[in-house]
Protein backbone atom coordinates (compact mmCIF):
# COMPACT_ATOMS: atom_id res chain seq x y z
CA UNK A 1 0.00 0.00 0.00
CA UNK A 2 1.27 3.43 -0.87
CA UNK A 3 0.00 6.83 0.22
CA UNK A 4 0.89 10.39 -0.56
CA UNK A 5 0.03 12.33 2.55
CA UNK A 6 -0.38 16.08 2.26
CA UNK A 7 -0.85 18.33 5.26
CA UNK A 8 -3.60 20.70 4.19
CA UNK A 9 -5.48 23.73 5.40
CA UNK A 10 -8.41 22.50 3.31
CA UNK A 11 -9.13 19.99 0.56
CA UNK A 12 -12.05 19.02 -1.64
CA UNK A 13 -13.13 16.56 -4.31
CA UNK A 14 -15.46 17.40 -7.18
CA UNK A 15 -17.08 14.68 -9.28
CA UNK A 16 -18.94 15.53 -12.47
CA UNK A 17 -18.85 19.23 -11.68
CA UNK A 18 -20.48 18.72 -8.26
CA UNK A 19 -18.71 19.10 -4.92
CA UNK A 20 -18.52 15.61 -3.43
CA UNK A 21 -16.46 16.14 -0.25
CA UNK A 22 -14.66 18.94 1.55
CA UNK A 23 -12.44 19.02 4.64
CA UNK A 24 -10.64 21.61 6.70
CA UNK A 25 -7.23 21.37 8.34
CA UNK A 26 -5.76 17.89 8.33
CA UNK A 27 -4.60 15.42 5.69
CA UNK A 28 -5.35 14.75 2.06
CA UNK A 29 -4.45 11.09 1.59
CA UNK A 30 -3.96 9.77 -1.94
CA UNK A 31 -4.07 5.98 -1.46
CA UNK A 32 -2.96 3.19 -3.81
CA UNK A 33 -3.49 -0.53 -3.30
CA UNK A 34 -1.02 -3.20 -4.43
CA UNK A 35 -2.20 -6.67 -5.52
CA UNK A 36 -1.30 -8.42 -2.25
CA UNK A 37 -2.44 -5.72 0.21
CA UNK A 38 -4.80 -6.71 2.97
CA UNK A 39 -5.61 -6.28 6.66
CA UNK A 40 -2.00 -5.98 7.84
CA UNK A 41 -1.24 -3.18 5.39
CA UNK A 42 -4.47 -1.40 6.27
CA UNK A 43 -3.69 -1.46 9.99
CA UNK A 44 -0.07 -0.37 9.44
CA UNK A 45 -1.07 2.54 7.19
CA UNK A 46 -3.79 3.76 9.55
CA UNK A 47 -1.43 3.63 12.53
CA UNK A 48 1.19 5.56 10.60
CA UNK A 49 -1.18 8.23 9.28
CA UNK A 50 -2.80 8.83 12.66
CA UNK A 51 0.51 8.76 14.52
CA UNK A 52 2.67 11.00 12.36
CA UNK A 53 3.64 14.16 14.20
CA UNK A 54 3.72 16.74 11.42
CA UNK A 55 1.52 19.49 12.82
CA UNK A 56 3.09 22.40 14.65
CA UNK A 57 3.09 22.73 18.41
CA UNK A 58 3.17 26.04 20.32
CA UNK A 59 6.91 26.33 19.66
CA UNK A 60 6.41 25.96 15.90
CA UNK A 61 7.92 22.45 15.75
CA UNK A 62 6.28 19.55 13.92
CA UNK A 63 5.36 17.68 17.06
CA UNK A 64 1.59 17.09 16.97
CA UNK A 65 -0.47 14.37 15.29
CA UNK A 66 -3.70 14.87 13.38
CA UNK A 67 -5.59 13.64 16.45
CA UNK A 68 -3.80 16.20 18.63
CA UNK A 69 -5.17 19.02 16.48
CA UNK A 70 -8.61 17.50 15.87
CA UNK A 71 -7.93 17.49 12.12
CA UNK A 72 -9.91 15.99 9.27
CA UNK A 73 -9.01 13.46 6.57
CA UNK A 74 -9.92 13.34 2.90
CA UNK A 75 -8.94 9.96 1.40
CA UNK A 76 -8.87 9.56 -2.38
CA UNK A 77 -8.14 6.34 -4.28
CA UNK A 78 -5.13 6.89 -6.58
CA UNK A 79 -4.00 3.78 -8.50
CA UNK A 80 -1.50 5.81 -10.53
CA UNK A 81 0.82 5.97 -7.50
CA UNK A 82 2.05 2.53 -8.58
CA UNK A 83 2.88 3.69 -12.11
CA UNK A 84 6.01 2.19 -13.64
CA UNK A 85 7.71 4.90 -15.69
CA UNK A 86 11.08 3.18 -15.99
CA UNK A 87 10.68 2.36 -19.70
CA UNK A 88 9.18 4.38 -22.50
CA UNK A 89 6.77 7.25 -22.10
CA UNK A 90 3.55 5.42 -21.32
CA UNK A 91 3.25 4.40 -17.67
CA UNK A 92 2.47 0.80 -16.80
CA UNK A 93 0.14 -0.02 -13.92
CA UNK A 94 0.83 -3.71 -13.26
CA UNK A 95 1.96 -2.78 -9.73
CA UNK A 96 -1.58 -1.70 -8.86
CA UNK A 97 -4.25 -4.07 -7.62
CA UNK A 98 -7.09 -5.00 -9.96
CA UNK A 99 -10.14 -2.74 -9.85
CA UNK A 100 -12.20 -5.16 -7.74
CA UNK A 101 -9.35 -5.91 -5.32
CA UNK A 102 -8.49 -2.22 -4.94
CA UNK A 103 -12.14 -1.31 -4.36
CA UNK A 104 -12.45 -3.99 -1.67
CA UNK A 105 -9.23 -2.96 0.14
CA UNK A 106 -9.99 0.77 -0.19
CA UNK A 107 -13.45 0.22 1.29
CA UNK A 108 -11.96 -1.84 4.13
CA UNK A 109 -9.37 0.88 4.73
CA UNK A 110 -12.07 3.56 5.04
CA UNK A 111 -14.19 1.39 7.37
CA UNK A 112 -11.19 0.59 9.56
CA UNK A 113 -10.08 4.24 9.63
CA UNK A 114 -13.55 5.41 10.64
CA UNK A 115 -13.75 2.78 13.38
CA UNK A 116 -10.25 3.67 14.65
CA UNK A 117 -10.67 7.43 14.97
CA UNK A 118 -13.37 9.90 15.90
CA UNK A 119 -11.89 12.37 13.42
CA UNK A 120 -13.97 13.33 10.39
CA UNK A 121 -13.13 11.10 7.41
CA UNK A 122 -14.33 12.02 3.91
CA UNK A 123 -13.58 10.23 0.64
CA UNK A 124 -13.50 10.71 -3.07
CA UNK A 125 -15.65 8.43 -5.21
CA UNK A 126 -13.83 5.19 -6.04
CA UNK A 127 -13.14 4.64 -9.73
CA UNK A 128 -14.53 8.00 -10.81
CA UNK A 129 -12.84 10.86 -12.62
CA UNK A 130 -12.31 13.44 -9.87
CA UNK A 131 -10.92 16.91 -9.48
CA UNK A 132 -9.00 17.28 -6.23
CA UNK A 133 -8.27 20.73 -4.83
CA UNK A 134 -6.14 21.53 -1.82
CA UNK A 135 -4.30 24.22 0.03
CA UNK A 136 -1.07 22.47 1.02
CA UNK A 137 0.08 23.61 4.45
CA UNK A 138 3.83 24.09 4.79
CA UNK A 139 4.04 22.56 2.25
CA UNK A 140 4.33 19.18 3.94
CA UNK A 141 4.00 16.17 1.64
CA UNK A 142 5.11 12.65 2.61
CA UNK A 143 5.20 9.35 0.74
CA UNK A 144 4.29 6.32 2.85
CA UNK A 145 4.90 2.74 1.75
CA UNK A 146 3.98 -0.27 3.85
CA UNK A 147 7.04 -2.38 4.66
CA UNK A 148 8.16 -4.98 2.15
CA UNK A 149 7.02 -8.53 2.66
CA UNK A 150 9.56 -11.02 3.93
CA UNK A 151 9.02 -14.77 3.50
CA UNK A 152 7.55 -16.14 6.72
CA UNK A 153 7.16 -12.71 8.29
CA UNK A 154 3.89 -11.52 6.77
CA UNK A 155 2.16 -11.19 10.15
CA UNK A 156 5.02 -9.19 11.70
CA UNK A 157 5.90 -6.77 8.95
CA UNK A 158 3.02 -4.38 9.56
CA UNK A 159 2.65 -4.69 13.32
CA UNK A 160 0.15 -2.00 14.32
CA UNK A 161 1.21 -2.30 17.96
CA UNK A 162 4.71 -1.02 17.26
CA UNK A 163 4.96 2.63 18.15
CA UNK A 164 7.49 5.18 17.02
CA UNK A 165 8.49 7.06 20.13
CA UNK A 166 10.81 9.47 18.34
Amino acid sequence: MRAVLQRVREASVTVGGTLHARTGQGFLVLLAVAPDDGEHEIRWMIRKILGLRVFQDAAGRMNRSIGDIGGELLVVSQFTLYADTSRGNRPGFSGSASYSKAEEVFSSFISALRSTTALRVETGRFGEEMQVALVNDGPVTLILDTPEKSPGKTADRCNPKQEDET
